[in-house]
């Protein structure tokens, strides 16, 4: 008794979806906590900054990626 195609497919989905997530999420808490980018001292440094916007430029590109993905 296997699984019927479609529902497969969604399942897939819904896997691919959280492991995106989750690797988007470690990579941005080993970078921004383990390597000390996400917090400044007295004022931001321009590491900082530039942490932040790769974390919001890579955030919209992970939103984008999903809603494409799951227009289809």
């Amino acid at each position: 008794m296997g699984m019927e195609d479609d529902t497969r497919v969604f399942l897939v989905k819904i896997i691919n979806t959280i492991s995106f997530v989750m690797l988007w999420m470690l990579v941005n808490v080993y970078i921004g906590i383990y390597k000390d980018y996400g917090f400044f001292d007295k004022r931001p440094n321009w590491t900082n900054y530039l942490f932040y916007a790769f974390l919001i430029i890579t955030f919209v590109l992970l939103v984008r990626y999903f809603r494409r993905k799951w227009k289809v």
